[in-house]
């Protein structure tokens, strides 16, 4: 039985399938296509991501993205696992064109809140003010509304998250929602700045229950759940695992990138510097 077996996976319809289990329940190549996790992943990092982080997803054909399976449980996902945290980086199908794959932080859980003022995010945990003030320090606890909420709470834990003080996202965002192209709705928050140009001042949404809000890192520059709202657990392919090839715009290679499993890269200020 052990021979008949190596001789099928010595063959190339057995090479073919053990390629194919690998892909469909093990790991699946990715690569960055564009700046929106800078400075944590760059473009032209190629990743395996890990395909049962977070269940196993239903197995679709490589490229084409044809389900080889029918979804029998109606969330995407043959057998159901831990759900993303906050913190986590994921990779998951963009909603609006599921054959195409996206990778972002994971921000906000279902019945988390989101206030977003320029350069400014508060987000407040579906836990209540216990857990805020038991998890975040006092500067970074803020009251609006009569609500507490946690000011930027990721960006001390994971360095590569930045803001371009060049860009006016705020003005970009209104531009999406005068055209229908926005997910985050506009609010008056009274103890928030006010709008020279506006008669709001903030953006404010309740994430869904058992959906995830996506941000990029580049958060002056990424189309994210701000724009095309919230990733239902259908949706969640996995985590990026480690950069197995990496090269910039001039395709330099960046050794030093190779072999890093992701977690190593966004906690070491080393990696985050573009080299």
């Amino acid at each position: 039985m052990l021979k008949k077996l190596i001789n099928f996976s010595n063959s190339w319809t057995g090479t073919i399938v053990i390629v194919l289990l690998v892909i469909f329940f093990v790991a699946q190549a990715f690569v960055i296509p564009s700046g929106s996790m800078k400075k944590t992943l760059l473009i032209g990092d190629h990743l395996f991501v890990k395909k049962f982080s977070y269940g196993i997803p239903t197995p679709h054909l490589p490229w084409i993205e044809v389900p080889v399976l029918p979804d029998f449980k109606g969330n995407g996902h043959l057998i159901d696992g831990e759900k993303p945290k906050r913190g986590d980086i994921v990779v998951f199908r963009y909603p609006k064109e599921p054959k195409v794959h996206y990778v972002k932080r994971c921000l906000a859980l279902g019945g988390d809140e989101i206030i977003y003022q320029d350069k400014h995010l508060y987000l407040r945990f579906h836990e209540g003010d216990a857990y805020m003030k038991e998890n975040f320090p006092k500067e970074k606890l803020h009251t609006l509304g009569g609500k507490l909420w946690v000011l930027n709470p990721f960006e001390d834990k994971f360095k590569g998250i930045q803001y371009d003080q060049d860009v006016d996202l705020f003005a970009q965002m209104r531009m999406f929602l005068a055209a229908g192209e926005l997910d985050m709705k506009p609010a008056i928050i009274e103890e928030l700045p006010k709008s020279m140009n506006s008669d709001f001042n903030a953006f404010y949404v309740k994430v869904p229950e058992n959906e995830f809000y996506m941000i990029g890192d580049n958060r002056d520059h990424s189309n994210d759940s701000r724009f095309w709202g919230s990733v239902p657990y259908s949706l969640i392919v996995g985590q990026p695992w480690f950069v197995y090839f990496s090269w910039d715009e001039d395709y330099k290679v960046r050794w030093n990138r190779i072999g890093r499993f992701i977690d190593t890269i966004e906690n070491s200020t080393e990696f985050l510097d573009g080299r």
